[in-house]
C-alpha cells in the first residue's frame, strides 16, 4: 500500500459511504466498486486512507497498479506466496491460482483488492476473482467503469475541506485568505496541497501568491494547456517549478526526466547507475554524487512535486505534474530529457532476461519503457533494452503484453530502420517465436519465412543469426506436419553451430536440444536418446543440474527411453524430474505441468493404470482450467484422458471426449497432420471396443494411408496404426487379412525397435491369435509362448499387458502418444 498522506483532510462522508457499501457487499456477491473522478481530486489518496483506517478488518489488503495488464499480473504474482501458493515462472497459471484462492476464500476469506488507476474495464476485469467473499475497489478516470461497477463520484473539496488543508500547513493563514486561495484554485485537492506546500516552504504572503497564480494562469491561457482545463493546479505547479529551476537545476532536470516515465514508482536505484551517455552537466553531476542526488530529491519533496516512499525507496509523480513539466519544455528540451529517461533505463538493464532472479527488475522497468516511448529511440542501447523486455515478458508468460510491445517495436523499427536492420530482424525472430507460443501459427510462419529471407540476403547462410531464423522455420515445419523437413533444418543448424562456435557453446547446445525434438517427431528415438544424453551432460557442465535448460533436455531423454521400451527406468526418471521441477519451479510452472502430463503416460506404459488415471484426470483438469481447451498441452492431456477412460471401461465417455479431441486437433493443425491422425487412431480403438469395428477399420485405413505418406512405412505411429487395423479386420471376421498385416508389422517393428520392444510383442501376441484363427495352431502356440516369456522379461509379471497376453482370446490395443512440437 502506498504511504499514508499525513496531511489527509476531510472526505469523511465519502469514506463512510464507501465503507457502508463494502459492508453491504459482504452479504452478497462480490462486485467491484469504483472511485471515479477527474485527475487531481484525490481518488488514490482516498483509497489509501480508507485502507489504513480499515486495515484491521481485513486478512488480506492488496494494492495493484492497474494502468497496464503486465503490472497487474506482476502484482498478483507477488501476492501468491502470501496466500501460501507456489510462484512458478509461468505468470498466467500463477495469476489463475491466486484468483481461484481468493474466489474460494482459502486460506483467507476476508480480503480487499484495490486496482488503482485502472484504464478500460475490458483489460482489467479479467483479473477480478469470479466471485468470492472479498471486496474489489477500483480507482479510475474512465467513465466507462460506471457501467460495470458501482460508482462513487469523487469531486473537488468542499470549501471547508480546502481551508482546513491550507491551515494545516499554514496555521497563520486567515480564514478569509484561505477562502480566496480555495476559490482561485477551484477547490481542486491537488492544487490546494501544492499551494499549501509552497506557502509552508516560502512563507510567501497569500496576496503575492495569488498575484503569481494569476500571471501563470494568463500564460497558460495564451497557449494550449495540457489536460484540458486543469489550469489552477498547473498554474500552482508552475510557481513551484520556477522556484525549483532557479534554486536547484539538478532537481528540476531530474523531474523533467521523470516526466517521461509512467506515473508509477521509480526506484531510486535507477538514479544510482551512471547512464552510458551524458544528459546535462547539472544532472550528470548529481547522478555521480549520492549527496547531491539526495539533496535534489529532498528539494523536490519540499515543494510536493513528487512523493518519495522511504519504505520502497522510490519516487512517484502525479501525471498532472508530468504534463505540466512537459508543457514547459521546448522541443529541444523534450528531446534531451526523453533521451535522459532512456539512458537511465538502459543503465538499469540487467541484460539477463532469461534469469528469473532478474525478472523483478524488468517488471519494474517495463511501464517506464513503454510510456517513455523507448521503441522510438534512435539509440542501439535503448532498442536492446526493448528486446530484453520482450524476452522477459515471454519467459514470464505475459504473452499479451509481450505481443503488444514486440509488435510495436517491429513495426516502428521496420519503418524507421528498415526491414533488414539487425535489430529489426532480431525483434522479428522473437515476435515469430512468440506467435508460435501463442498458437498464432499462420502469422508465425509468414513472419519467420520473411525474416529468414532477409537474413539470407543481408548476412548469408553461414551467420549465427541466420541459424536462429532457420530454427524458427523448423518449428513452423513441425506445426504443419512436415517432420522430415524440420529434421533436415534442425540437423543442418546444429552442424553449422558446431562448425562455427564449437560443440559445447550454449547456443550449440540449444540447437542440439531442438534437434532432439525433431528426431523424436520422426521416430528416431535411439539417435535422439544418444544426442539428448550428451546434450544433458554438456548442459549440466555449463549451467548446473538444476538449470531449466538441463531439465528440459533430461525430460526429452526420458521420453526417448520410454519410447525405446524401457518403461520402468523411464517411470523412475519421470518421478524424479517431476519432483525436482516441482521443488525448483513450483507446481504451476509450465515445465512442471508438462512433466506431470508425461508422468501420466509413463505410469500407463509401466502398467500403473490406477495412478496413471488419477494423474491424467488431475493434469487434464489443471491444464484446461488454466490454458483452455485448445492449448497444445491441454489437447495432449485430453488425449491421454481418453485412453484412461477406455482402460477403465468408460467407453461412451471415451468416445465422446475422443471425438471432441480429434476435432480440436484437426481445427488446430489440419486433418492430415500426424497429431490429428494419431488422435484418430486412438479413437478407432474405442469404436471397435464398442462393437463398431467397421467404423474403426475405416478410420484406421484412412489414417494408415496418410501416416505412411507423411511419416513413412516404418515410423512407430504408422506401425501402431497397422497393428490396430489388423485388429479391426480380425473383429470383422477377416483373420487372414489380419494375419497379412500383423506378419509384416512384426517384421518391421523388429527392425525399427527389436524383438523385445513392447510394441513388437503386442503385435506378436495378436499375430499368434491370427495364426490360431486360420488353423496354424502349432505356429500360434509357439509364438504365443515365446511372446509371453519375452513380455515377462521385458515388463515383469505384474504388468497388465503380461496377464492379457496370457489370455489367448484378448487382442492387444496400441495407442499413439504424440511427441511435443
Amino acid at each position: 500500500i502506498p504511504s499514508r498522506n499525513p496531511n489527509f483532510t476531510g472526505r469523511e462522508e465519502l469514506l463512510d459511504k464507501l465503507h457502508q457499501r463494502l459492508l453491504r457487499e459482504k452479504a452478497t456477491a462480490v462486485l467491484p466498486h469504483t472511485l471515479h473522478g477527474m485527475g487531481g481530486v484525490g481518488k488514490s489518496l482516498l483509497a489509501v486512507e480508507y485502507l489504513y483506517r480499515r486495515m484491521a478488518e481485513y486478512d488480506v489488503v492488496w494494492w495493484i497498479s492497474a494502468e497496464r495488464t503486465a503490472q497487474i499480473s506482476l502484482s498478483l504474482v507477488e501476492l501468491a506466496p502470501r496466500l501460501g501458493l507456489p510462484t512458478g515462472s509461468d505468470v498466467s497459471s500463477t495469476v489463475a491460482s491466486v484468483l481461484e484462492a481468493l474466489r474460494i476464500g482459502v486460506p483467507y476469506a476476508n480480503w480487499i483488492l484495490v486496482f488503482d488507476n485502472a484504464e478500460s474495464p475490458e483489460s482489467v476485469r479479467q483479473f477480478f476473482p469470479a466471485g468470492g467473499p472479498g471486496n474489489i475497489l477500483v480507482t479510475s478516470r474512465n467513465p466507462q467503469w460506471a457501467s460495470v461497477a458501482r460508482p462513487l463520484e469523487v469531486d473537488v473539496f468542499m470549501r471547508e475541506e480546502s481551508k482546513q488543508l491550507l491551515r494545516i500547513r499554514g496555521p497563520e493563514i486567515s480564514d478569509a485568505e484561505a477562502d480566496r486561495l480555495a476559490e482561485a484554485l477551484g477547490d481542486l485537492p491537488l492544487a490546494i496541497e501544492q499551494a499549501a506546500a509552497w506557502h509552508a516552504e516560502t512563507g510567501m504572503p497569500v496576496d503575492e501568491y495569488l498575484r503569481l497564480l494569476d500571471e501563470k494562469r494568463v500564460d497558460l491561457l495564451r497557449g494550449t494547456a495540457p489536460l484540458g482545463n486543469q489550469h489552477p493546479v498547473i498554474a500552482a505547479w508552475n510557481i513551484s517549478l520556477d522556484r525549483l529551476e532557479a534554486k536547484s537545476p539538478a532537481a528540476y532536470q531530474l523531474l523533467q526526466v521523470c516526466s517521461f516515465y509512467a506515473p508509477e514508482p521509480i526506484a531510486r536505484t535507477m538514479f544510482m547507475r551512471m547512464p552510458p551517455s551524458p544528459i546535462t552537466p547539472e544532472l550528470d553531476a548529481a547522478l555521480e554524487d549520492p549527496i547531491r542526488l539526495g539533496q535534489a530529491i529532498r528539494d523536490i519533496g519540499r515543494y510536493s512535486l513528487a512523493r518519495f516512499d522511504h519504505r520502497t525507496n522510490s519516487l512517484q509523480m502525479h501525471r498532472l505534474v508530468q504534463a505540466a513539466l512537459q508543457f514547459r519544455m521546448t522541443e529541444a528540451d523534450r528531446s534531451t530529457m526523453r533521451h535522459g529517461a532512456h539512458m537511465l533505463l538502459v543503465a538499469s538493464d540487467p541484460n539477463d532476461p532469461s534469469n528469473a532472479l532478474r525478472w523483478d527488475r524488468y517488471g519494474a522497468l517495463y511501464p517506464h519503457v513503454v510510456v517513455s516511448g523507448a521503441v522510438q529511440s534512435d539509440e542501439t542501447w535503448v532498442r536492446r533494452l526493448v528486446v530484453n523486455e520482450v524476452k522477459y515478458l515471454l519467459r514470464w508468460g505475459d504473452y499479451e503484453s509481450c505481443l503488444e510491445l514486440a509488435r510495436s517495436a517491429y513495426e516502428n523499427w521496420s519503418r524507421r530502420l528498415g526491414e533488414e536492420h539487425s535489430q529489426t530482424l532480431q525483434i522479428a525472430r522473437w515476435l515469430g517465436f512468440l506467435q508460435f507460443s501463442m498458437g498464432r501459427y499462420k502469422e508465425a510462419a509468414e513472419l519467420n519465412a520473411t525474416t529468414l529471407e532477409a537474413y539470407l540476403r543481408s548476412l548469408g547462410p553461414h551467420h549465427q543469426d541466420t541459424f536462429d531464423a532457420l530454427g524458427n522455420v523448423a518449428i513452423d515445419h513441425r506445426v504443419r506436419g512436415a517432420f522430415a523437413e524440420a529434421l533436415q533444418l534442425s540437423d543442418s543448424v546444429h552442424q553449422q553451430y558446431v562448425q562455427l562456435i564449437g560443440p559445447d557453446d550454449p547456443e550449440t547446445l540449444r540447437a542440439a536440444h531442438n534437434l532432439g525434438v525433431s528426431l523424436r517427431l520422426v521416430g528416431q528415438f535411439g539417435r535422439a536418446y544418444e544426442l539428448d544424453k550428451q546434450t544433458r551432460h554438456n548442459r549440466i557442465q555449463a549451467f548446473g543440474q538444476d538449470h531449466i535448460d538441463s531439465l528440459r533436455t533430461w525430460l526429452g531423454m526420458i521420453v526417448d527411453l520410454r519410447e525405446l521400451g524401457d518403461y520402468d527406468t523411464a517411470l523412475t526418471y519421470h518421478r524424479e524430474i517431476t519432483e525436482q521441477a516441482t521443488t525448483l519451479l513450483g507446481d504451476s510452472n509450465p515445465f512442471t505441468l508438462s512433466c506431470v502430463r508425461l508422468l501420466a503416460v509413463a505410469l500407463r506404459k509401466a502398467g500403473e493404470h490406477e495412478e496413471a488415471g488419477a494423474t491424467a484426470e488431475h493434469i487434464h483438469s489443471e491444464l484446461v482450467r488454466r490454458y483452455g481447451d485448445h492449448n497444445p498441452e491441454s489437447m495432449a492431456a485430453t488425449l491421454e484422458l481418453t485412453i484412461h477412460l477406455r482402460h477403465r471401461g468408460n467407453l461412451d465417455e471415451a468416445l465422446r471426449l475422443g471425438t471432441e479431441i480429434c476435432r480440436r486437433y484437426e481445427d488446430t493443425y489440419g486433418r492430415h497432420h500426424p497429431h490429428a491422425l494419431s488422435a484418430a487412431v486412438n479413437l478407432a480403438v474405442t469404436y471397435r471396443l464398442l462393437g463398431d469395428a467397421a467404423a474403426a477399420q475405416y478410420i484406421d485405413a484412412v489414417a494408415l494411408e496418410q501416416l505412411t505418406e507423411m511419416l513413412g512405412a516404418t515410423h512407430p505411429s504408422t506401425l501402431v496404426c497397422r497393428t490396430n487395423l489388423a485388429s479391426d479386420r480380425y473383429a470383422l471376421g477377416d483373420p487372414a487379412g489380419a494375419l497379412d498385416l500383423d506378419t509384416e508389422t512384426v517384421g518391421r517393428s523388429r527392425e525399427v525397435f527389436d524383438a523385445d520392444h513392447p510394441s513388437t510383442l503386442a503385435c506378436a501376441a495378436n499375430l499368434a491369435m491370427d495364426l490360431r484363427a486360420v488353423g496354424r495352431v502349432e505356429e500360434a502356440e509357439a509364438l504365443h509362448g515365446d511372446t509371453h516369456n519375452r513380455l515377462l522379461r521385458t515388463l515383469g509379471s505384474g504388468h497388465p499387458a503380461v496377464a492379457q497376453a496370457f489370455d489367448r482370446d484378448h487382442r492387444a490395443d496400441c495407442d499413439i502418444d504424440p511427441m511435443p512440437l
